[in-house]
């Protein structure tokens, strides 16, 4: 089974059994964002915790074993930026950037995070093993409207 096959059975399977991200990340006892990214196929579990999201979901053996295979990271990438900071940025969106949408859409409902009616912190959090960029993002969600 492919990423992309094993992505298309697990949100049938989630729809199908009416489960959020939050419920499947708390079975797999892992945060609601990596385990989303590892479901979209962008990340991998450990074989444990795959059989923990198939067996919530009902999927075979062969979704477990998709689940634990290395991910090919931002292979929708058209371009990349050549500064590093942006390159780093722009691979979080390609890495995460679906994980984004699918929760926002799941906690909000079919639509977008403003940047325009947006603020954004960057922040420096001291750590001993060295310090951490705290970005924040704060943006009005606006739903799609049905004309």
């Amino acid at each position: 089974m492919t990423k992309c096959e094993m992505v298309e059975t697990i949100v049938a399977a989630k729809i199908a059994k009416g489960v959020t991200w939050a419920q499947i990340a708390k079975a797999v006892g892992l945060s609601e964002v990596y385990t989303t990214s590892a479901c979209l196929g962008e990340n991998l579990l450990s074989t444990e915790e795959a059989s923990k999201v198939t067996g919530l979901l009902g999927l075979k053996s062969d979704v477990t074993n998709a689940l634990t295979q290395i991910a090919t990271k931002g292979e929708a990438a058209k371009t990349t930026p050549k500064e590093p900071t942006q390159y780093r940025l722009q691979e979080i969106i390609y890495v995460y950037g679906r994980t984004i949408k699918e929760l926002i859409d799941e906690k909000f409902g079919p639509g977008i995070m403003s940047a325009i009616d947006f603020s954004m912190t960057i922040d420096k959090q001291p750590d001993p093993k060295g310090d951490r960029v705290v970005i924040t993002m704060n943006g009005k969600f606006l739903p799609y409207k049905k004309w």
